[in-house]
């Protein structure tokens, strides 16, 4: 039986798998206090439904998310 490893194949082009909170925080090196900043001020966000316990989880395009940090590129510099 092939091992989880072996069955791993590449995304197909173009698709991107969304990031989550803590992913994201990493790519840009900053806090989660940034990244709610960030999202109230209107950066896209993907609502994600869980199951079970966990309560409901937010994911990031990181595509849609560049394009919002480059549209609002000057009032981030402000704020910063």
């Amino acid at each position: 039986m092939p091992k989880k490893s072996d069955r791993r194949v590449p995304l197909p082009a173009g698709l991107v798998p969304l990031l989550t909170q803590p992913e994201l925080e990493t790519y840009y090196g900053v806090s989660d206090w940034t990244v709610l900043q960030w999202i109230k001020a209107g950066m896209p966000v993907e609502p994600m439904k869980v199951t079970g316990a966990r309560k409901a989880a937010r994911r990031f395009d990181l595509n849609a998310v560049k394009a919002w940090m480059a549209a609002h590129e000057q009032e981030l510099a402000v704020s910063a």
